[in-house]
């Protein structure tokens, strides 16, 4: 460790949390200093020299993400946690953007503070070692219009990648199942991002046949194919300036790969029929439920174009791994369906809570949203039951079912008697 001890500043309106935050981080080679007004921990910074911040977002006569962007500004080398009792995905976007290291639940702090106290004791200590000069200021950023909900740590964790790559240019991959939200990313991406003022567009790169595909994306020209009565710019035209996602990249033909891959090298493309170079400036972001390297592996994905797109991968957990929130989503699809349909309030009860977050939700929230929807439209009161809420039917892949089948069929061979019939000894077994 340096000879200098490293100071921390507790920054907190609750003075029995400050109490137990000093007590439990209390080291010998720390410092902790404590306060419990923002406007008194910004003269702290000025007069003294602090290390780290750990301010709660409630403070007065400022928030806490206000706090985080004056420190910031004017004491770049310091580094900033903040912790709030449940916060917003605007919050945990905006505090990322706003460089802040990490943004903790305070029910969670029991656990999860000294971990991650620890972890940017080190950060602070290899650039004391090195020198590390002083990271880019970022701006405040307004609030935005995402619908991503949620209050897990896996998705907070999601929150805390789009807000730092957001205001960058890098390619976006975002992975997950169908029915995560993958487009909701990819517009958080875009609205927190120096774009936000120009056009999102979202294709699906799998519902399209390959020569409208291409047409689609990179536009044609008069003559260029059967019903070419003009000439037509694609969506990398109309994009300029803006953000092109692409659902379902895994199912891009090879030929449009191609050209996709040319974009992203240089940013320019032909339009199909044409020989004129076109440049664009576009942020590309693409989405897959399929694994791309194993793909890569079996030549169904070029492996250049992935190394281009895979700059940020972004993953999306499923549903089944963030259960805590189950309730906030179904609790906000229901507002959302009674206020779609005109239709009286209707309530959860508690059991049907738990009831939603024993499923194992195979199509994710996609599923949650139809099946809140269905409960609505079938609700005889205005509180909904277990009863009332009627799961999707799980369908079964033939092939899973073919290889379960299989390995029964291996398992009994396997212990069939020495000289007995194969056929006649099974037909007893299931006889039994």
């Amino acid at each position: 460790m340096s000879a200098d001890p490293t100071t921390i500043l507790l920054v907190d309106p609750d003075l029995d949390h400050l109490e137990w935050a000093t007590k439990h981080l209390a080291a010998d080679d720390l410092r902790i200093l404590r306060t419990d007004h923002a406007e008194k921990a910004i003269k702290v910074c000025d007069t003294t020299s602090v290390d780290l911040i750990i301010a709660s977002l409630d403070l007065q006569p400022f928030d806490g993400l206000t706090l985080l962007s004056r420190v910031r500004a004017a004491h770049p080398g310091i580094l900033v946690i903040l912790t709030t009792g449940f916060p917003s995905t605007a919050q945990i976007i905006e505090a990322s953007q706003l460089g802040a290291q990490d943004i903790l639940k305070k029910e969670s702090l029991t656990f999860e503070l000294r971990p991650v106290v620890e972890s940017t004791l080190q950060t602070i200590e290899q650039r004391k070692l090195v020198g590390a000069s002083n990271p880019p200021k970022t701006s405040h950023i307004s609030d935005s219009r995402v619908k991503i909900i949620g209050n897990s740590r896996a998705l907070q964790d999601v929150f805390k990648i789009v807000g730092r790559v957001a205001r960058t240019d890098a390619p976006v991959l975002v992975s997950g199942e169908s029915g995560t939200g993958k487009e909701l990313v990819a517009h958080a991406i875009h609205e927190y991002s120096p774009r936000a003022k120009g056009p999102f567009i979202a294709i699906n790169c799998g519902a399209i046949p390959e020569n409208l595909l291409e047409s689609e994306l990179f536009g044609h020209e008069k003559g260029a194919f059967t019903g070419a009565i003009s000439r037509r710019a694609g969506l990398f035209e109309q994009c300029d300036g803006g953000t092109l996602f692409l659902d379902e990249i895994g199912d891009m033909p090879a030929p449009v790969q191609v050209k996709l891959l040319r974009v992203l090298q240089d940013g320019t493309f032909t339009r199909v029929g044409g020989q004129d170079l076109q440049k664009s400036d576009v942020r590309i972001v693409a989405a897959t439920n399929k694994n791309l390297a194993e793909e890569v592996a079996h030549n169904r994905f070029r492996e250049d174009l992935f190394y281009r797109m895979n700059v940020v991968e972004i993953h999306l957990p499923p549903l089944r791994a963030r259960s805590e929130d189950i309730p906030l989503l179904a609790e906000h699809f229901l507002r959302m369906t009674v206020r779609r349909n005109g239709i009286p309030p209707l309530h959860l009860s508690a059991e049907s809570l738990e009831h939603l977050k024993k499923h194992n939700w195979p199509g994710n929230v996609r599923e949650l949203e139809n099946t809140i929807a269905r409960a609505c439209a079938l609700a005889s009161t205005d509180i909904l039951l277990p009863d009332d809420i009627p799961f999707t039917k799980t369908f079964t892949d033939p092939h899973q079912e073919e290889l379960k089948t299989q390995d029964a069929i291996e398992h009994l061979l396997s212990i069939l008697p020495e000289g007995e019939d194969p056929a006649q000894w099974i037909a007893q077994l299931l006889k039994r």
